[in-house]
This record gives C-alpha cells, sequence and structure tokens, in this order.
C-alpha cells in the first residue's frame, strides 16, 4: 500500500519553495522570481504528465507509446539547444541533440524492454516510459555538458586550432583533445552519480519502489539496470553528439568555422 498524499501536505511542501524565494530576496541572490516559477512549471508539468500516463496506461497502444516517446525525445532535443552558450546555427543546433538521444537513448531503451526485462508486451507504457525519461533526462545532461565544453573550447582555442590547420593537421587532428575533454566533461554526472550510489545517495527508483512497497532486493537489482542504462546512453549519446558537433565545426576545406555557432541569447 501507497500512503497518498493531500494537496495539504504538497502545500507544506511548497512552503520551502517559499521560504527559499523569501531567502533569495533576502540575500540579494536574484533567483526568487526563476525558483517559483521553476516550481510551478514542475507542478503543473507533472500534473499533466500524470493524466497523459493514465490515459495511456488505460489505451497501450503501440502507436500512442510511440508517438508519446517522440515528443519527449523531441522536447529533450529542445532542452540540450537551449543550454548551449553557444549553439549551432539552424537546424544543427536542434538536431544534433535529437539525433545523439535517439541513437543512444531510444536504443538503449528499446534494448532493456526487449532483452532484459522482457515484458508483454514489450511497449507496455508503465515500464517504457519511465525507463525512457530516466535514460533521456540524464542522456540529455551529458549531452548538453558535452556540445557547451566541445563549442566553448574551439571558441576561446580558435587562435591554437588554426595554427594547427596552419602546420598541416587536418581537422579530426586538429580539435580531437577538445573532442576527447568534451566527452570527458559529458560523462562525468553519471560516473559520479554510480560512485555515489547506495553510499551517498539513494537513486530515485529505487527509491519509489521501496515506498510502494517492493522488496529492497528486488529495486536495487531495478536500480542497478537503469543506472548500467543511463551510463551506456549518456556515454555513446555524447560521444555521437560531440563527434558530429567537432566535424561540423570545419568545412569540406578544413577551415574552422566559428561562424556556424551562435550565442544562445541570439
Amino acid at each position: 500500500m501507497v500512503m497518498e498524499l493531500s494537496v495539504l501536505d504538497l502545500a507544506l511542501a511548497a512552503l520551502l519553495i517559499l521560504a527559499l524565494a523569501g531567502l533569495s530576496l533576502r540575500l540579494g541572490l536574484g533567483i526568487e522570481q526563476r525558483l517559483v516559477v521553476a516550481a510551478a512549471r514542475t507542478t503543473i508539468q507533472l500534473l499533466l504528465i500524470g493524466l497523459v500516463l493514465k490515459l495511456l496506461f488505460d489505451n497501450a497502444h503501440f502507436l500512442w507509446v510511440a508517438a508519446m516517446a517522440a515528443v519527449m525525445i523531441t522536447a529533450a532535443g529542445r532542452e540540450v539547444m537551449a543550454r548551449q552558450k553557444r549553439r549551432f546555427v539552424g537546424w544543427w543546433g536542434f538536431g544534433l541533440g535529437t539525433l545523439s538521444m535517439f541513437v543512444s537513448s531510444f536504443t538503449v531503451s528499446v534494448l532493456a524492454l526487449l532483452v532484459v526485462i522482457g515484458n508483454t508486451p514489450w511497449y507496455a507504457p508503465q515500464y517504457a516510459i519511465p525507463l525512457l525519461g530516466m535514460v533521456l533526462g540524464n542522456t540529455m545532461n551529458g549531452i548538453a555538458l558535452g556540445l557547451d565544453r566541445l563549442t566553448q573550447e574551439a571558441s576561446a582555442r580558435r587562435m591554437v586550432l588554426e595554427t594547427r590547420l596552419a602546420l598541416g593537421q587536418n581537422w579530426n587532428e586538429t580539435i580531437a583533445d577538445t573532442r576527447r575533454e568534451a566527452i570527458r566533461v559529458g560523462m562525468i554526472p553519471i560516473i559520479n552519480a554510480m560512485a555515489a550510489a547506495g553510499i551517498v545517495s539513494l537513486p530515485g527508483m529505487m527509491t519509489g519502489q521501496i515506498l510502494a512497497g517492493t522488496a529492497p532486493v528486488e529495486a536495487v537489482k531495478y536500480q542497478i539496470l537503469v543506472m548500467f542504462l543511463i551510463a551506456g546512453g549518456t556515454g555513446f549519446g555524447t560521444v555521437v553528439a560531440v563527434s558530429l558537433g567537432a566535424r561540423r565545426l570545419f568545412d569540406e576545406r578544413q577551415r574552422l568555422r566559428l561562424d556556424r555557432l551562435r550565442t544562445g541569447a541570439d
């Protein structure tokens, strides 16, 4: 049995947000408005997704599940683009993140549903949607960090990169160390999360299952599965996104093309 939460329970928890906003106002941090707006967005978005998932669970058809997955991947691709300080112009800004997450997160999730979990049908929304959501959320962070580091480093080291090109290196050799650093940065969050799991923190999925009455050992098994899927999705997605982004920084004549980037505020 799960203890149900009332509106009053949620309102009491919301007092923490209001208190934090008041503290921000008192200290002059300037984040009180963003904090309140983020809390309001969280509430509205989660309530809406709760209603959507209820309808989806009641009508577990493959096309509906596929449509939901497409919306999630598209929204994640937009978030990757929005988090870039210097993003690629045109469809590249949106397409890099979206394609990378489709190749990594979607593929990894489908593999887990078909081979590991083996539920019937394999696309059952109570498994497919939460699993894809967890993998997508973490992969999105890794790809965003990796691309941001790539474009920032390329802009900051423009003279170094152009000197290497002038000395005869091709684009792949010129950008190799920057690309490696960007991939490493994208992988840091999931590596830290795996290293701290079970000692510093109890991951959300495992905690939720335990609160719902699942045996702790079984909850741990699912959490290990999810962590490995997230690591795989994040790693492969970051490698794909950063590699494609690095190639996009150079044209067919081996010239560095920073005009293909623009600041996020533009």
